[in-house]
């Protein structure tokens, strides 16, 4: 830290100053609380203020390395590394990936989910508590614009309450096109929006059940004895048991290895009933006698009918 140039070390600080804010502001839009309609709004404005602290520094970094002979994508590269946490680049991406699921859930479109694939909604905890949010920031958007008098600080206030309406929006909207996912194949990919994904193979899967859970903690709890709880609306309704630890990201880059999985879905029966399905038929060998009287009976069908022509 101390070689790098202060203006690098401000911008980490401030990068994970900010890293914070959205961390608690995302486990209580998951965890079911509802804040005070100003607060998404003083932290985005926070997250505007360090974009721009950021890319000044982003420009300084990139120079410095093309002056060194780098090309263009190893400089931006080199540089974002330098001056952006991993954390903080995995919290911009997960915007990014919300902001974009805004348009598939206009065109009733869903992300990962294949021909014969079912797919299981995991929303309904959270819906009317997001929907309850968005109507107090419309409110309180609608009531700034008439009761701020300065122009600049009107434009400044309507800009970062309209982007946190677009951003709670979004991580709603990440969630509802991302559903959980059942593959013919018997496996299971488990989702929260952008900020979680876990593929479990069909091979790694003990035992499955309806489970309905009110656990408390943040959006992904791991206990010390392995078991991984992504919890929505405060409750889970599933658990998936598993027979060797099976390695997962959180959603700002951490790893953990999980022997049990705690996760919700609206239709939790349909997704056990399914997924216990394709396990046995993937586990169920084909009778070599059944094989034999089909093969048998086609032949003498043949000759039936040879005899006859």
């Amino acid at each position: 830290m101390s070689g790098r140039p202060g203006g690098v070390r401000v911008a980490r600080v401030a990068a994970a100053v900010v890293l914070a804010g959205e961390l608690a502001l995302a486990a209580c839009l998951a965890a079911g609380v509802r804040p005070p309609g100003w607060v998404p709004a003083g932290a985005e404005a926070l997250v505007l203020a360090v974009l721009l602290l950021e890319a000044w520094v982003l420009r300084s970094l990139y120079a410095a390395a093309r002056a060194r002979g780098a090309g263009r994508r190893a400089a931006l590269r080199a540089a974002v590394q330098e001056a952006v946490p991993v954390a903080v680049r995995r919290l911009v991406l997960h915007e990014l990936r919300a902001l974009v699921s805004l348009g598939r859930w206009v065109r009733r479109g869903t992300h990962g989910v294949r021909p014969g694939d079912l797919a299981a909604a995991y929303t309904g905890p959270q819906t009317a508590m997001m929907y309850g949010l968005l109507f107090v920031m419309v409110v309180e958007t609608v009531g700034l614009a008439f009761l701020v008098p300065w122009p600049v600080v009107h434009r400044a206030v309507l800009v970062l309450d309209l982007y946190g309406v677009v951003l709670v929006l979004a991580l709603h909207a990440a969630c509802v096109t991302r559903p959980h996912v059942v593959h013919p194949d018997g496996s299971l990919r488990i989702r929260y929006g952008a900020l979680f994904d876990l593929v479990v193979p069909q091979d790694a899967v003990a035992s499955v059940r309806v489970d309905r859970r009110y656990p408390e903690g943040r959006l992904v709890t791991l206990s010390e004895d392995g078991v991984l709880d992504l919890i929505v609306g405060s409750q889970t309704s599933v658990t998936l048991e598993l027979n060797r630890p099976l390695p997962f990201t959180r959603p700002l880059g951490a790893t953990g290895k999980a022997r049990t999985v705690r996760f919700h879905a609206d239709d939790p029966r349909a997704l056990v009933g399914a997924l216990r399905q394709t396990r046995g038929a993937a586990e169920s060998p084909p009778d070599p006698e059944r094989s034999g009287v089909r093969i048998v009976a086609k032949r003498e069908d043949v000759r039936k009918r040879s005899s006859t022509s």
